[in-house]
């Protein structure tokens, strides 16, 4: 009788072994949308020759598993519709409940395509009224890989409702409701995006190869796996920290830094402010302490005094003398800390801040004439050199780490299911280093397209929002130049932008909340590219210029039926012009029949226009009649602040 029992024990676990072969890619679950009028992929692993059958509405179609156990078909055109169950066959069953057929869409980039519904403006009503069963989102969880994965950790699609919609991607929502109102047929969100991401973790190995910029970069990144990586990347920056400042960090007692009486003459010197990755710490994640040393009179002692240090990536702990004056964990928040009366001296006085990075930028950074110490009416200035120790480095890779982290992880695995576009919100991350952006946009472009083998995919990308980031005409402006950027890539086939800059409520927030507007003007245009309604889709956008006298004449082109601005005097904001000497002055500016005519006093010889070059470009009021904001730009190419700024990876070898 044992022997019975032990028997069917044995065959129960046989039978769960041999019917546990057959899988599908995590992207397949219930409430999915495939993708309509195309051959559609479906895929997965089995046992090696192992016969699949597959059925989808009154399809059926079969195929074998290869001898690694890999199979892929392709079902025949469908058009919209559902719900149907796909079925798969094989030496056991998987049932995908409630498919619709429809239109997808994979919405990728950092935290302006990641920010939820919830997150938007009117979200309350937003939510309330979100009855869409036939809209579906699937958010790909964060992770990152060194090396492309088969499948995602999980996916789970749901359908659109009061319960669900607060989670999906603001833009892709407002986006998706859109083409549903218009169309009447199902819509499919892929949310694949992280906030705070660069461009370089969302592009493949192979398509950093093909690629005279960066082929260089990515052949010095081993073909390992992220843990051997992260140790070999952690020991290399060790290896660099420990040479530039002359100690080993495990020597480093910290306990002192922060006092008047600590001797910081052996410390290496940073330009504060400024991210520390430009600099002699190069790419860095950890903990790194400052020191700024001022010297007093007693005069200064008795006036009310603070400390402003602009903005620190990401959280800092600051001393003065030794005593704590405040501390923030905000990456994006300007410091100012009250210093108590009787902590400053006359004579030697210490600043000292504890810097913790946990990735990306970091250090001090923001404008120069916010980093200060305030005695009354008295500035003094702190902005230049400070001294600088790294106490100690963080041992984790993260997504910004290393080159393909994110695509490995989580574009990879989703190839090659079948979409109709990609909608993109990524670039401030990128920031400084807008001009190598000109190359690593157009090369994330294609390498999509080379791994879908689809050369005319749409990309359908949102222009940087108006926002209070540093810099200007004279100055240089890195926001304006990523700007740029995103627009030149508009010479790739089958690409669209969608202009925000008028789009604010707070210029200081790098998410503008209203992410409806963003979802409508992208809907535009894919309503006028792909589903064939004509109609004006883009803002007015610089065509050439005339210059007569002391007056230039500008001509656009996508000006719809006519430009327009909503100034009651009919005065343009945004405009500069400048002579040979490139100085920009403020222009006074008005539209003229199709052309926008400007002039300023202090330009005789006006020689270059720029408009909207500042990271708030709120003020900027050029339209055509269908309210879409006229694109910035510039028309010469003088100064340009991120012209050498470059990705690097650490150099990285075996130890």
């Amino acid at each position: 009788m044992k022997k019975k029992y032990l028997l069917l024990f044995v065959m129960f676990f046989v039978s769960i072994s041999l019917f546990a072969n057959l899988s599908l890619p995590k992207i397949f679950s219930d409430n999915m949308v495939l993708q309509r009028n195309v051959l559609i992929p479906v895929w997965g692993w089995a046992d090696a020759g192992e016969k699949i059958e597959v059925q989808f509405n009154k399809q059926v179609k079969t195929v074998k598993a290869d001898k690694n156990g890999k199979w892929m078909l392709r079902l025949d055109i469908e058009n919209a519709g559902g719900p149907y169950d796909l079925i798969i066959k094989g030496k056991n069953l998987i049932q995908i409940k409630n498919v619709l057929v429809g239109e997808v869409w994979l919405c990728s980039g950092q935290s302006n395509m990641e920010w939820t519904v919830g997150q938007s403006n009117n979200a309350k009503n937003e939510i309330a009224s979100a009855n869409y069963p036939f809209i579906r989102h699937v958010k790909i969880p964060h992770t990152i890989s060194s090396l492309p994965q088969p499948d995602l950790v999980s996916g789970s699609w749901e359908v659109c409702d009061s319960t669900t919609v607060g989670a999906f991607s603001g833009i892709g929502f407002f986006f998706a409701k859109n083409i549903y109102n218009e169309l009447k047929i199902p819509v499919g969100l892929i949310n694949s995006s992280w906030g705070g991401t660069n461009i370089e973790t969302w592009i493949s190995r192979e398509g950093f190869e093909s690629s005279e910029e960066f082929k260089e970069m990515i052949a010095g990144m081993p073909r390992i796996n992220l843990d051997s990586l992260s140790k070999i990347k952690v020991q290399a920056s060790e290896v660099r920290i420990e040479t530039l400042q002359g100690t080993k960090l495990k020597n480093i007692n910290t306990g002192l830094f922060s006092q008047v009486s600590f001797n910081d003459s052996k410390w290496p010197v940073l330009i504060q402010p400024q991210l520390w990755e430009q600099q002699s710490i190069g790419e860095l994640d950890g903990v790194v302490w400052l020191r700024k040393t001022i010297v007093l009179s007693a005069a200064d002692l008795n006036k009310a005094a603070s400390v402003e240090l602009a903005k620190i990536d990401d959280n800092d702990i600051t001393y003065v003398n030794g005593v704590k004056v405040g501390s923030t964990n905000q990456y994006d928040a300007k410091r100012k800390y009250i210093i108590p009366a009787g902590v400053l001296k006359d004579g030697k006085n210490v600043i000292a801040v504890r810097v913790v990075d946990n990735g990306g930028g970091g250090g001090i950074y923001g404008d120069a004439a916010d980093v200060k110490l305030n005695l009354g009416s008295t500035v003094i200035s702190l902005s230049g050199e400070w001294k600088f120790q790294v106490e100690s480095i963080i041992k984790t890779t993260n997504q910004n780490s290393l080159p393909s982290l994110c695509y490995n992880a989580m574009i990879d695995p989703l190839i090659p299911f079948a979409f109709q576009g990609v909608l993109w919100y990524q670039g401030e991350s990128n920031a400084g280093r807008s001009y190598q952006y000109r190359k690593a946009f157009p090369l994330l472009i294609k390498d999509w397209r080379q791994k879908w083998n689809n050369q005319t995919m749409p990309f359908y990308f949102v222009q940087l929002a108006t926002f209070n980031n540093p810099g200007n005409s004279n100055e240089g402006c890195g926001w304006a130049e990523l700007r740029e950027a995103q627009t030149m890539a508009l010479s790739i086939p089958n690409t669209g932008m969608c202009v925000t800059t008028d789009l604010v409520v707070n210029p200081n927030d790098i998410h503008p909340t209203n992410k409806q507007d963003v979802g409508k003007r992208l809907f535009a245009l894919a309503l006028n590219n792909i589903y064939k309604k004509e109609m004006v889709c883009n803002g007015p956008m610089y065509k050439s210029m005339e210059i007569k006298g002391n007056q230039i004449i500008l001509s656009y082109d996508q000006t719809g039926t006519g430009l327009f601005t909503p100034d009651k005097y009919g005065y343009i904001k945004g405009f500069e012009i400048a002579g040979k000497d490139k100085v920009f002055h403020y222009a006074k500016a008005f539209i003229k029949g199709n052309t926008v005519l400007l002039f300023s006093d202090k330009v005789e010889n006006p020689v270059a226009v720029h408009f909207g070059w500042v990271g708030d470009a709120s003020d900027c009021n050029l339209f055509n009649k269908e309210g879409f904001p006229a694109v910035p730009f510039r028309t010469d190419e003088w100064k340009t602040i991120t012209k050498e700024e470059k990705y690097t990876i650490e150099k990285l070898q075996s130890f």
